[in-house]
């Protein structure tokens, strides 16, 4: 990733609040725990600028890392649309993968047609502990295909995510990350020092964090 394109995408997550920063007024994630950042990757969707861009950023990355694949795949559901936008852009087949088997009919897990062999690269929106992530990596393996990498939109960077794509042997490269995030947030006036001290303390430990939150409300 260059420095000044993570900027760049942060800035664009910034200003339509596709991420959201608020160390006093935390919010509450469907874990339960507390977090002074919220991101919601899929408004971006609707922003025609912002969405060009992180599609072009995308191909970009593509053709550096993991260049020449036969397919792209959208993981369900936040890579979904922004996949298929770079799988057209790239010429290429687009699939996707469910986050479950369907219930019904084909009861597929993978959805779109990809054969045996074939290399595949997995386009997310955001990447926390990688968990459902590589659920999807896993999947496509499952069906004989070769997985090249993933390309992501935003990653927090927790250690718990480098391990698990380690221990899947799974390249993951994203457009902007939380230190970038931060950077740029300090730089365009979107929280202050106290702020991003707070922010820097959640980032070490969630769990505690949060915690420690709800003991001081």
């Amino acid at each position: 990733m260059k420095k000044e394109n993570g900027l760049k995408v942060a800035e664009f997550l910034l200003q339509i609040k596709a991420v959201e920063l608020k160390p006093a007024e935390p919010f509450t994630w469907a874990s339960g725990l507390k977090s002074p950042i919220y991101c919601d990757n899929r408004k971006t969707l609707s922003y025609p600028k912002i969405r060009t861009h992180l599609r072009q950023q995308f191909v970009e990355v593509i053709n550096e890392e993991f260049p020449n694949p036969d397919v792209i795949a959208g993981v369900a559901t936040g890579g979904i649309a922004i996949g298929a936008l770079v799988a057209q852009e790239l010429g290429l087949p687009f699939i996707y993968v469910r986050s479950e088997a369907k219930k019904h009919g084909l009861t597929n897990l993978v959805e779109g047609v990809i054969e045996k062999g074939q290399t595949v690269v997995l386009v997310e929106d955001l990447i926390s502990t990688g968990g459902s992530s590589l659920s999807a990596v896993k999947a496509l393996r499952e069906t004989g295909a070769k997985v090249k990498g993933m390309v992501a939109i935003f990653t927090y960077g927790f250690s718990k995510a480098d391990e698990n794509f380690k221990a899947a042997k799974c390249s993951l490269r994203t457009l902007t990350n939380y230190e970038l995030l931060l950077k740029q947030a300090t730089k365009s006036n979107h929280i202050n020092e106290e702020q991003l001290d707070t922010l820097r303390e959640w980032k070490m430990n969630p769990e505690t964090w949060s915690q420690s939150f709800l003991q001081d409300a």
